[in-house]
């Protein structure tokens, strides 16, 4: 608390300040009073000044005694008491800035209450993808289905998803055999892109992308036909109403 308040009065080293020193414990007197309290003139605060003084410990308590501090005997439960002072002079000083700010945080807090918040009951929008432990359990669902380690886990992932959609639904485990790809392989390798990049690399990659976009356009060609399959088995169907006297729904 006490460094707490040294920073919200702006006091450069707060987080250096050791209140059992008797040299920082002047300091900050001194800066309080200086910067903040202001209750002597700058000409009367030669002794308080004065930090190697053997009687500052008395100029001390005569400077609380002058700002009415309440509080006797412990000179650090003086000081907590100065620098509460010293925050609630700060906020006198500056009490349009204070009230604007407060009014702005009441209109924000207002404004945030009126938004619905919507509680998901789903414990998967809770989760921290990108926490440690989300992580190290990613790599080891991808490490038990043999899924290729990746630089970024969420790659991984969702390599993991396509596998699991694809080879471990009901319809696959029923009959493995019928979802296992058999024959010989494709030689990726030996197609001609139709472009040359001099550099095998480059044309491997190109190759393989290739083959990737084919087979998406294959997939979109092959959802179009469903949708057409569906809605001609709607059409070509219809029923027959013949209160309304016209054919349809």
């Amino acid at each position: 608390m006490f460094k707490r308040r040294l920073k919200v009065l702006g006091y450069v080293e707060c987080d250096k300040v050791n209140a059992n020193d008797p040299q920082h414990f002047r300091k900050v007197v001194v800066w309080l009073e200086d910067q903040k309290i202001r209750r002597y003139d700058i000409r009367d605060r030669k002794e308080l000044r004065d930090l190697k003084s053997e009687n500052w410990p008395n100029v001390f308590s005569t400077y609380c005694k002058d700002v009415n501090c309440p509080v006797s005997g412990n000179a650090l439960s003086q000081l907590e008491w100065l620098l509460g002072h010293a925050i609630w002079l700060e906020a006198e000083n500056n009490s349009e800035e204070y009230s604007e700010n407060v009014k702005e945080m009441k209109i924000k807090m207002k404004n945030e209450a009126l938004v619905p918040r919507l509680i998901s009951k789903n414990p998967l929008d809770n989760l921290n993808f990108d926490s440690n432990e989300f992580k190290t359990g990613t790599y080891s669902v991808a490490k038990l289905l043999r899924v290729p380690h990746h630089l970024n886990h969420l790659l991984s992932l969702k390599a993991c998803s396509k596998l699991v959609q694809k080879r471990l639904n009901p319809e696959c485990l029923q009959n493995p055999n019928s979802k296992i790809i058999r024959g010989k392989p494709f030689p990726v390798m030996n197609i001609v892109p139709g472009f040359q990049l001099n550099k095998p690399a480059l044309e491997n990659a190109a190759k393989i992308l290739t083959l990737l976009y084919i087979q998406d356009i294959r997939n979109l060609q092959t959802k179009i036909n469903e949708v057409i399959v569906r809605v001609q088995n709607i059409t070509a169907n219809p029923k027959t109403d013949t209160k309304l006297g016209k054919v349809g729904k």
